[in-house]
């Protein structure tokens, strides 16, 4: 059986918007948010919905509003006849990185020829362990297997931050560089292909349109974020981890955000039939565990295994993504493959534009592709760390 070229038609996203009561966003349902831009993919693209093979939308908190299979009610919501299935996964951070994969997946092998895959996160509605409320996430036999207990992501920038020697100034630059980047892509309209304004009621009724990333703050600086407060520093980990200084503050992390993104991805054999013109190839795909207690180091193990299977290295690759989830994360990756700062995260990233969960896999997607075509590059790579110790890794091939 030959193997399908799996190819992108096209990449959309929501602005972002702070992850908190009164943001841009707040007032926006989950599923209409995702639903809205699905609508659009299909609308700009003028693609049949009915066309449409399957629906994959990553999203991590799935409770509340965003419970019941959010990409199912989304799909709903977006007007696709009823015969279009979805389905809701969850590897944490990756988990829209993951819903391509599984897509590109599915029309290489031949099973389908169209799908979407997708995420959204709503963080002001549904915070951060909302899910794991009251409830141990964990159970017996992980407590036995690390006695000492894991720790959230946070301490685990803090433990990769001194493991690497990263101080407070360096990672409070990087910072400052992310808003600096963003500012400047937004300002030469470098996000407008990608970027689906949003329509957002009130409860008076009122309406207003978001057209701009609420995450993004022009004016920051190293020197500004200098004065901010370690976030994760409690009694009981400071003397759990004596060698930590503490320097992972709001200013050096990701923000709470919420946001939708959304991929069309299919059969190159029927993008020419339909006469769409395919974006980008899937080149390669690679998924790894890491030490949870570490867990943001699995870019680096995702990124090795990767370009093994390829071939390439990092020379041969013109534009890198490495969410920043946390500034020690594309730090530190850069300090262990050497790798140019200048091809890393070139329009900013999640310090700036947010870190929307389960919808930051396909947003890294499309700012990645929409910086190749812009910079003529040909191979762009993808990586995200993830909660409990994962990462994906993503070759993308310009077309």
């Amino acid at each position: 059986m030959s193997v399908e070229e799996a190819v992108i038609v096209d990449v959309v996203r929501t602005p972002s918007g702070r992850g908190k009561p009164g943001g841009a966003l707040s007032g926006k349902h989950s599923v209409d948010l995702l639903g809205d831009l699905l609508a659009e993919l299909v609308r700009r693209n003028d693609l049949d919905p009915g066309t449409v093979d399957d629906v994959i939308a990553g999203c991590v908190a799935q409770v509340g509003q965003q419970s019941y299979n959010v990409a199912r009610n989304a799909v709903l919501a977006a007007g696709f006849p009823e015969h279009v299935p979805a389905t809701t996964i969850d590897r944490q951070c990756g988990s829209s990185q993951q819903a391509a994969h599984f897509a590109a997946q599915a029309v290489m092998a031949g099973v389908q020829d169209v799908v979407i895959a997708c995420g959204v996160e709503s963080m002001s509605t549904i915070p951060m362990g909302t899910s794991t409320l009251g409830r141990d996430p964990y159970g017996e036999r992980i407590a036995a297997r690390y006695p000492d207990g894991l720790v959230g992501q946070g301490v685990s920038a803090e433990l990769i931050a001194q493991k690497y020697g990263f101080g407070r100034d360096e990672l409070d630059e990087f910072s400052a560089r992310s808003h600096r980047l963003a500012a400047e892509a937004a300002e030469a309209g470098e996000f407008d292909r990608e970027l689906v304004p949003v329509e957002v009621v009130d409860a008076a009724g009122g309406s207003s349109i978001v057209t701009a990333d609420e995450t993004v703050r022009p004016a920051t600086t190293a020197e500004g974020l200098s004065g901010l407060n370690p976030s994760f520093r409690t009694d009981a980990l400071a003397a759990r981890f004596p060698e930590l200084d503490w320097k992972i503050t709001p200013g050096n992390s990701s923000p709470l955000t919420d946001g939708a993104s959304a991929a069309l991805i299919m059969s190159a054999r029927r993008a020419e039939q339909l006469g769409l013109t395919p974006r980008a190839r899937f080149h390669a795909f690679a998924v790894t565990g890491s030490d949870p207690l570490y867990m943001l180091t699995g870019v680096m193990p995702a990124t090795a295994r990767i370009l093994k299977q390829t071939g390439l290295n990092l020379d041969d690759i013109d534009a890198y993504e490495v969410n920043e989830a946390f500034a020690p994360v594309p730090l530190a990756w850069l300090k262990e493959f050497g790798a140019d700062p200048e091809r890393l995260n070139g329009d900013g990233g999640a310090i700036a534009l947010g870190h929307p969960l389960g919808a930051s896999g396909t947003r890294l997607l499309g700012t990645l592709l929409a910086r190749l075509e812009r910079t003529g590059g040909r191979y762009g790579l993808q990586t995200m760390c993830e909660g409990g110790g994962m990462a994906n890794a993503t070759i993308i091939e310009r077309l």
